[in-house]
């Protein structure tokens, strides 16, 4: 019993326990016998525990102890000492105090026919060790077998089985709660009790079974396989303590400690500052046996509702009776629990020193030892013998907060104070790093000494006036303060004399001085002695005292010791005072039980009976029961009717609204600021991806899919459900079809509930079976119930508990590289702490909601905390946040009448008193009026009388929070009970929101919600809150916490007058103020804000309008504006004279028009509203909850979801309705208790509500008592900044086990882990199922590529051409090729607008065909988006397992592996010697030859052309790159099927870096300085001018091992860096219709195509190979020809053997491909294209040659007008802007544009082309190019009866003569271009050309390049044919 989960009560404990309990009383000789409660809940050996639902009667306990205690009936405390526990090997019998004897444990009796032998179990099996030694035994996982000593048998040791995480670790810690064991000897398992486990092995104790009393020893097998007694299991923490705790006195220890450690206290954060070791508990782990009656002093006891030993968990509220508390929760807390009577209560000392022992160290006695105890008195001055029936006699607690120094013992009625430590650790000053320091402005020294901490003390206590209650926080900041003064002082007065400190003399008269201004609330008492003194007399003058007189809110008690300095504490005697302060020491659950005990053990019933009667003095039922007899059958008519017209039940059910609402439109839409921030989580998704830590690869997946993780809420499950079918997010994502979405829908919604672990079992199935697919994991509310599963055994059956952490912190979860965990929340304080998972980087918060740029788009405004707060401010009568001082004042009358109740049970019982009466007052007892408060009245009245202002029947929502579900069920009932006899029962509703169950709606407002609905399916029933939309109800709302459930518009009341000073932390207000945040509409944010400055760009937010109702009705009436500008108040905003984008701007008040200066009318917002049917927050919410409109995007075609599970979903409307008059519409106003109010509407000069300054979360504590105030007014980055600097996680915290990166110390964030925060119902969902989205279009879009479809172009398939191959052929056939004529013109789409290539078919075309399309400009090229596959090229940004090895390298330290080689051959094209530089990676060495020393780079290997290895590409693959050293397709591993290639980079020299970072694992080719501006013929040039010197080399190489020259390979492939796919194409012959052939493609690797290509047959006769380009385009027609004879592009195998002689022009930017064809072609060398492959290109829209940007070479201003293609070329030495490019570029483009003026005879003449010889240049599309090769016997077009338009001669070499010029024939005026170096080479040319013959030239016609001479301008000069 002793070791059960103390949860809920099992019948058979409870039977054990009466009887028990019944044996018990008849052996015992006392007169009373020990109630069954305190033998279930308070056995001495019990520990503390949380969920006590049922307790004892305290005046029952109290005698019960007095009478065991003490043998005579007299208390006797003249030895009264501490008896610890002695865990020594002897297994100590029970010794007991001489007073004492042991109470007997009566076991329960052994079933009928079981064995009781000792050392066997019931079952008869032996489990001695001897007997067992030798045996195998099998134990489960997770189980240590250990040893039990049995009190009967002390030489022997029985074997059992014990699961270990019930056992302590090697430090005595972390044994979890209980017990879990499994019988060795009949092999019965799942004993969950040490009580029934030690009954079945026949322990046969006399005394209470402990686990820790009697498991001794881990049993160990030795090498020989026998089972032998191991170590002692280390139930108390280390016993190496022991010597150093022990204090030899029972004087309290007054050398306490200091320590800096993380604070590990209560609710409030106090800290206990134990050092968790048992010995410093007050109990050392030695000591004598204790037994249940040893006197133990017990510890201060913490606030207990009634003068029982409470039991609240953990910290603040562990019962020391006995030995330390083994099951520990929370760390542990000086203020425990209220000892027995009788008992001596050590109190802990507190003195700043700074040793390392425990801050509150507790007496430890000295143990002789002979083991025989010797009594010790205790000094007299030491202790405080608390009086008898102090509470019963003052009406007050007493709650005493630890200060400075020992505390004294107490003893006697203990049960009726409560020691605090609220305070304690200000007093304590922790060393802080320097850093922190100076941020602080201290410096290290200045630490304030003793006499001003008091003094400050005493003055705050004054501060705080009768109504507040003492808050650490901000004594926090008055003490940080001081220390400053302090510091700034000392540095002023360094130079001077010091400053005197005050004295300990002044102090008495000082700290009097200070609290005679308090008007007798705080007073101080001085003692000489000890504390005792003060406190001892505190507490005799409060006994002593009638109710009537008047108390002190405060005693401060001084200890002006000579000896020991001076010690003080803080008495607090104020009826409020105490009690908050006591209430606020207990965390939500625990108070939570603590009133369910109250109600189950009927403590309550005196105060039942006092609400028996009315105000009135009259019996509240008799008179309900006369209203019932007097109405008859008869009922308040539901809705169009007033209370008092009646009609018959059946009448009233059968009346059916107008069905006028639209409801219908339920589109679901996705808004700007939901949009905005799924899109500010999709970039923190590529973010993670492109970090480079490897842990996300978002290339790898091909679809997401995802799961939502809620707390245990139904309402919540249902509301999520809905938003997720709303938002066809299912069906987008591809993961249901559109019929099946609805249904399974309910698989993507997990409940936080015992289901939990299955559905999750099979969603991590569903992640690792899918290694594709991206799982989002979200967890929706994640900072409700963040427990860790560690502590979940110290939960006491509390659900839920640690369930989130098993979830989200599990080890699959983690791990699992394709999962994203997304924590989203409201209150994400207690995720960031210093130990939290979540990196900085990855918080998306939501945006600033004033920081939105314009704001007056938007049509919606979010209204929350913050603008309740400033409402506050605008002056109005009826404020949309009160506080209802009528109701406050009630209350305290009521809690000095009942000081043994909680507050929060005192407050329900009023509330439902207030509104029953206010029911009946509005009905039928009209004297009752005066006895409601104004607010209870006000809000009834609108409640009853909306429905009955018309037709359609719709009303107001009220929320009562009533956090309690027993105090909410009990509300529920009397509140429909009232209203059932007051006949309203079809006049409004009564709902209990309780999390656990669905919600329950009477059948009649069923029917009609559904008739307001329109649609909906016969079995409809309302599921969330949102559905019962216009229903005139009252929800009780309770649960620990509210879950972000969702109210409906109609929510206009939330009465949170229950949320006292039990909700004292920062997330807990929030998570209550929450309920009432919501989206407001435009029109009503009027009045109060143009009149008053709300602080910053919120003003726009506030809401709320002083007009009255005609005027808001005149105003609503106006049409809405467009979504541009903000609809006015009598007029749109430009009436007022302020235009509609300057709304957003808080320094342009409009001028109020004359509307609004009418005085404001005396009705208040309430009854200026209640006039209509819908309620203010009714219109209010009535779009979708977002600020915006819906986009107008792909979004609003698709429904998406627009709120978040804290989200309004409104759904949008026209701001008049149809059949009613339209209203304005404000944020529900919302009552608060007192201490709530004075928390979150406390804004005194813009400063933050005092609710932001608190404790963030229970679950967290304050770092340090001295921290900076938190960021006024910071944004949520600053504020999680602070947070994770100053909070530290509590014990049972999930992320306490965070551990810490040994070598940083920084703790470990999970990478793919991230956190979304808003505030409440700002729209989360709906952002997070649209960033679910996005993340499925990106991940679809990294498997798209854009890539060019275009159709050939200047393809003409009259007549095909006369020599073909047959179709089937994979090769071409050499002797066909060669017969082919060579096709001239270029067919590649990409140059659509360059000029043609002259053919005798050209000359035949009509020009005006061609005109039309070649004069557009520059087109925008067609892209088709294509799946990539498994073939593909790819950039940097693709990850993969695979090509991990092949894109990176191991580690960093190898980036210095790759070596950089200089190679230089000599150019005759250059003229000169050219040295290129190779950077080859280690792994890359075996592709080259290394001189025998073994550095230098002599060539690069080269295979045979016999080699007929299967797996290998012959040809190394050259790709110059430029620009895209990211988006360049170099990563080939794919596209080569993994297979070992040589792979070069071609880059320039000052982008090597770059590439070298990105592509480490490459081989680069750096070309020469030089070519730094060069365009891409420099490059191809150098390849080919390389390869053939390569080849040369390896010729010579080879020939000296014996291989032919001409066997060596002489191929390469050089390659575009946007190729990415190559497909393979068939046609399939159909036979239906022949002409209807299809073409199958099918996608094929880069390798596959090489190895085909470099398989052809006689290759070495080829000049070039290459593909075709893609198109969707491509017919079998197209096909026929399985090889063409053509221009080749982008992807070409070039013979650089055969070439040798042919160059590419090394000048050149455009079309350096075309020009090398027709030169490759006139020299009679082969050109074979492969029709049956084709290349796909990317669409990469950076680098390549798009990157000059043409600009001035001086620049004269910034912005320049654009430099037009006419102004890049200029007369010689002209005063021309020159422009700094290269000469050849700038001649091109030149070229491309200026055909009109040097070639007019050619411009759409195809009949008369320009002549070029030896070169192709872009001279325009208008005209075509007739090409000649000036070579002997080359092969050229006939041009015989040509004759042309114009001659283009472009750096002419010696092969070009005059003769050969005569040849040709021109028309008269055909003009002539030619262009040289210089001006020297110009006339040179002129003259050997003689050029003057035929052409005539002016002086005005020479031109050049538009650079300057150091830039080396190309010159020319035109001129006109005669």
């Amino acid at each position: 019993m002793g070791n059960s989960y103390a949860g809920q009560l099992k019948s058979a404990r409870f039977e054990e326990a009466l009887h028990n309990s019944i044996e018990a009383s008849l052996r015992c000789s006392s007169v009373v016998p020990r109630p069954i409660f305190s033998q279930l809940y308070l056995d001495p050996d019990q520990h503390p525990f949380s969920s006590a639902d049922v307790k004892p009667k305290v005046e029952d306990l109290d005698k019960d102890l007095v009478h065991r205690y003490t043998q005579n009936g007299s208390l006797d405390f003249s030895n009264n000492l501490t008896v610890n526990e002695m865990e020594d090997d002897e297994d100590d019998e029970d010794m007991s105090d001489s007073n004492s004897p042991p109470i007997p444990y009566s076991q329960k009796p052994a079933p009928e026919g079981s064995c009781t032998t000792d050392g066997f179990c019931q079952a008869g099996k032996d489990l001695r060790l001897v007997s067992l030694c030798m045996e195998q035994i099998d134990i489960p996982a997770g189980f240590l077998l250990v040893g039990a000593k049995s009190p009967n048998l002390p030489e022997h040791i029985l074997v059992c089985a014990v699961d270990k995480r019930f056992l302590p670790d090697d430090h005595g810690k972390n044994a979890l709660l209980g017990f879990s064991g499994n019988c060795i000897g009949c092999g019965e398992r799942g004993f969950r009790y040490f009580t029934e486990f030690s009954n079945h092995i026949n322990l046969k104790l006399t005394t209470q079974p402990k686990k820790q009393k009697h498991l001794k020893y881990y049993l160990v097998r030795s090498s020989q396989g026998v089972l032998s007694k191991g170590p002692l299991i280390c139930w108390k923490e280390c016993r190496s303590r022991q010597s150093s705790t022990t204090c030899h006195s029972i004087k309290p220890n007054s050398s306490v400690s200091s320590t800096a450690t993380p604070e590990n206290g209560t609710t409030n954060g106090y800290k206990s500052g134990f050092i968790q070791t048992d010995a410093a508990n007050g109990n050392s782990s030695h000591g004598g046996k204790s037994s249940a009656s040893s006197s133990t002093p017990a510890r201060p006891g913490n606030y207990s509702l009634s003068p029982r030993p409470s039991f609240a968990s953990g910290d603040q509220a562990t019962m020391f009776i006995s030995g330390p508390p083994k099951k520990r929760h929370r760390g542990w807390y000086p203020g425990s629990l209220i000892p027995q009577p009788g008992l001596v209560v050590p109190i802990p000392t507190v003195r700043p020193l700074s040793r390392t022992e425990s801050l509150l160290s507790t007496p430890v006695p000295q143990t002789p030892l002979t083991g025989i105890l010797q009594p010790r008195p205790i000094p007299a001055g030491e202790t405080v013998i608390v009086p008898e029936n102090l509470l019963s006699n003052s009406g007050v607690r007493p709650v005493i907060l630890i200060g400075y120094g020992t505390l004294p013992y107490f003893y006697g009625n203990v049960g009726d104070i409560v020691v605090s430590p609220l305070l304690v650790n200000c007093y304590k000053i922790p060393q802080l790093e320097n850093k922190d320091l100076e941020q602080l402005g201290l410096t290290g020294s200045q630490l304030l000494s003793v006499e001003n901490m008091i003094l400050l003390t005493i003055q705050y206590l004054v501060r705080l006036g009768p109504d507040q209650i003492p808050l650490r926080e901000e004594f926090e900041q008055i003490m940080l303060k001081a220390m400053q003064e302090f510091t700034l002082r000392e540095k002023a007065l360094q130079m001077g004399a010091q400053c005197t400190p005050v004295s300990p003399g002044q102090l008495p008269w000082l700290a009097r001085l200070i609290a005679s201004v308090s008007q007798d609330l705080v007073h101080v008492i001085v003692t000489q002695n000890s504390l005792a003194e003060g406190i001892s007399e505190t507490l005799r003058t409060l006994s002593e005292m009638r109710h009537y007189q008047k108390l002190p809110d405060y005693v401060v008690t001084i200890c002006a010791s000579k000896i020991r300095g001076n010690e003080f504490c803080v008495v607090v005697l104020g009826q409020h005072q105490s009690r908050a302060l006591a209430e606020s020491m207990l965390t939500t659950s625990e108070f939570l039980k603590e009133i369910s005990y109250e109600l189950i053990t009927g403590k309550v019933s005196f105060l039942a009976s006092h609400f028996k009667t009315t105000s009135l003095g009259d019996d509240l039922d008799k008179l309900l029961d006369k209203m019932q007899q007097r109405r008859g059958d008869s009922v308040v008519t539901p809705f169009n009717g007033d209370l008092n017209e009646y009609v018959s039940p059946q009448e009233a059910a059968a009346m059916i609204p107008t069905q006028n609402l639209d409801l219908g439109n339920e589109t679901f839409q996705i808004y700007q600021p939901q949009l905005t921030v799924a899109r500010k989580l999709l970039s923190q998704v590529c973010a993670i991806a492109d970090s480079g830590s490897q842990s996300l690869d978002l290339g790898y997946f091909s679809k997401v899919d995802f799961i939502i993780i809620v707390p245990r809420s139904e309402v919540l499950v249902q509301q999520t459900l809905q938003r997720i079918r709303q938002s066809g997010v299912l069906v987008d994502l591809g993961l249901e079809e559109n019929g099946t979405a609805y249904q399974r829908a309910e698989k993507y919604v997990v409940r936080l509930d015992n289901e939990i672990q299955t559905k999750f079992e099979v969603f991590m199935r569903r992640v690792k079976q899918n290694p594709y697919t991206l799982f989002v994991l979200v967890h929706d509310n994640s900072h409700v119930e963040l427990t860790s599963v560690m502590s979940g055994s110290l939960s006491h059956g509390e659900p839920g508990h640690g369930l989130a952490d098993r979830v989200i912190n599990g080890r699959e979860v983690l791990e699992a590289f394709n999962l994203l965990v997304l924590q989203v929340t409201s209150c994400p304080y207690t995720l960031q702490t210093q130990q939290s998972r979540i990196s900085t980087s990855n918080e998306v918060h939501w945006m600033q909601l004033d920081s939105t740029e314009d704001v007056s788009c938007e049509e919606k405004l979010y209204f929350g905390l913050n603008e309740y707060s400033k409402s506050l401010q605008w002056g109005i009568t009826s404020p949309l946040l009160r506080c209802d001082e009528t109701f406050e004042k009630m209350v305290n009358t009521l809690l000095e009448r009942y000081p043994r109740l909680h507050s929060m049970v005192v407050r329900c019982y009023l509330l439902i008193q207030q509104y029953s009466e206010a029911l009946m007052a509005l009905t039928t007892v009209a004297s009752l009026r005066d006895h409601s408060t104004p607010e209870t009245l006000n809000i009834m009245d609108d409640l009853l009388s909306c429905p009955g202002k018309n037709r359609s029947g719709r009303g107001h929502m009220l929320i009562l929070r009533v956090p309690s579900v027993q105090l909410a069920m009990l509300a529920k009932e009397r509140l429909q009970e009232v209203r059932d006899k007051l006949g309203l029962q079809y006049r409004f509703e009564v709902v209990l929101g309780n999390p656990a169950s669905e919600l329950s709606v009477a059948a009649h407002f069923v029917a009609r919600l559904k008739t307001w609905r329109g649609n909906e399916a016969e079995e409809w029933v309302p599921r969330t809150y949102q559905d019962l939309e216009g229903l005139p109800c009252i929800v009780i709302l309770t649960g620990k916490d509210p879950l972000g459930e969702t109210f409906p518009r109609s929510l206009k009341y939330c009465d949170l007058r229950l949320i006292d000073s039990s909700y004292l932390t920062r997330t807990a207000l929030e998570q209550e103020m929450g309920l009432a945040c919501c989206y407001v509409s435009k029109e009503v944010i009027r009045g109060p804000t143009a009149a008053l400055d709300l602080s910053g760009k919120e003003q726009e937010r506030a809401a709320a309008s002083e007009n009255d109702t005609e005027e808001l009705l005149i105003d609503l009436e106006r049409p809405q504006s467009n979504s541009s500008a903000v609809t006015g108040t009598s007029g749109s905003i430009m009436e007022n004279g302020v235009s509609s984008s300057s709304t957003a701007d808080k320094s342009q008040k409009p001028p109020p028009t004359p509307s609004f200066r009418s005085p404001v009318p005396s009705a208040g917002l309430d009854e200026g509203l209640s006039a209509g049917p819908a309620g203010p927050g009714e219109l209010l919410k009535q779009e979708c909850d977002s600020l915006g409109p819906p986009l107008a995007s792909s979004t609003t075609a698709k429904p998406s979801p627009s709120s978040s599970g804290p989200g309004v979903l409104p759904w949008p409307g026209p701001p008049g309705r149809a059949g009613r008059p339209p209203q304005a519409a404000l944020p529900p106003v919302v009552i608060l208790s007192k201490a709530a109010y004075s928390l979150l509407g406390a804004r005194r000069g813009g400063k933050l509500p005092a609710a932001a300054a608190l404790l963030p979360h229970p679950d967290v504590a304050w770092a340090s008592p001295l921290r900076p105030p938190p960021p006024a007014h910071a944004g949520p980055e600053e504020q999680s900044l602070y947070y994770r600097r100053w909070t530290a996680t509590r014990p049972h915290h999930a992320d306490h086990g965070n551990p810490p990166d040994p070598a940083s110390g920084a703790r470990a964030c999970h990478p793919r882990r991230l956190l979304l925060s808003g505030p409440p119902q700002v729209g989360k969902t709906g952002s997070y199922l649209q960033f679910l989205r996005l993340l499925f279009r990106m991940l679809i879009r990294l498997l798209e590529v854009d890539v060019y479809d275009e159709a050939e172009i200047n393809t003409d398939h009259s007549e095909s051409s006369e020599v073909s191959q047959s179709e089937g052929e994979p090769w071409p056939d050499i002797e066909s090729v060669s017969k082919m004529p060579f096709d001239v013109s270029v067919h590649d789409p990409k140059y659509r607008s360059m000029s043609l290539v002259y053919t005798e078919k050209l000359a035949g075309v009509k020009q005006e065909v061609i005109k039309e399309p070649k004069a557009e400009e520059p087109r925008k090229r067609e892209t088709m988006s294509m799946m990539l596959t498994k073939y593909a090229a790819y950039n940097t940004f693709h990850h993969c397992e695979q090509c991990h090895q092949y894109m990176d390298f191991t580690s960093a330290s190898q980036m210095s592996d790759a070596t950089l080689h200089a190679f230089t051959f000599s150019s005759s094209m250059l003229g000169e010697e050219v040295q290129l530089y190779f950077i080859i990676p280690k792994s890359k060495e075996s592709h080259f030859v290394f001189s025998k020393q073994g550095k230098h780079l002599e060539s690069m290997r080269l295979p045979l052309v016999s080699d007929k290895n299967l797996n290998v590409v012959k040809s190394p693959i050259f790709t110059p790159s430029s620009g895209r050293h990211e988006h360049g397709l170099l990563n080939l591993f794919h596209a080569m099927e993994g297979i070992s290639h040589l792979h070069l980079l071609v880059v320039k020299e000052y982008e090597m870096p770059l590439y070298r970072k990105y592509w480490p694992n490459h081989i680069m080719l750096v070309l020469p300085g030089m070519f730094n501006n060069a365009g891409v013929g420099a490059a191809r040039f150098l390849i080919k001018e390389l390869s053939y010197h390569n080849l040369e080399l390896e010729r010579n190489r080879l020939e000296e091992l014996g291989v032919k020259r001409e066997c060596v390979w002489p191929f390469i492939v050089v390659m575009d860096d946007s190729c990415v796919l190559w497909n393979i194409h068939s046609v399939q012959e159909q036979t239906s219709q022949p002409m209807e052939t299809g073409v199958s493609s099918k996608n094929v690797s880069l390798k596959s195509v090489l190895q085909h290509m470099e398989a052809t047959p006689k290759i070495v006769h080829y000049a070039i190979l290459g593909i075709q380009k893609w198109s969707s385009r491509l017919t079998s027609r197209s096909l026929k020809v399985p090889f063409s004879r053509c221009h080749v592009h982008d992807f070409i195998l070039l013979n650089i053997d055969l070439t040798q002689n042919v160059q590419y022009d090394f000048n050149r930017y455009f079309c350096e491909d075309v020009d090398f064809n027709l030169r490759t072609n006139s020299s009679g060398l082969l050109i074979c294209r492969f029709n049956n492959f084709s290349l796909m290109k990317k669409h990469v829209q950076v680098g390549g040659q798009r990157d000059f940007i043409i600009k001035p070479k001086i620049m004269v201003s910034e912005s320049m007008a654009p430099i037009l293609p006419l102004q890049y070329v200029c007369a010689p030495d002209s005063e021309h802007t020159l422009l700094a490019a290269p000469a050849q570029f700038l001649l091109e483009k030149f070229l491309q544009h200026a055909s009109y003026k040097l070639f007019p005879k050619a411009i759409r003449n195809f009949r008369s082309p320009v002549l070029a010889i030896d070169c192709y240049l872009n001279i325009g599309p208008e005209v075509a190019i007739c090409y000649i090769s000036s070579r002997p016997h080359s092969s050229n077009v006939n041009c015989e009866a040509v004759c042309f338009g114009g001659l283009l001669l472009y750096l002419c070499d010696s092969f070009v003569g005059a003769d050969l010029l005569k040849k040709f024939k021109f028309l008269k005026g055909a003009t002539l271009c030619v262009i040289c170096q210089d001006r020297n080479s110009l006339r040179q040319i002129i003259v050997r050309l003689e050029l003057e013959d035929e052409w005539q030239f002016r002086l005005r016609d020479e031109f050049q390049t538009a650079n300057s001479s150091d830039d080396k301008p190309l010159y020319f000069l035109t001129g006109r044919h005669v």
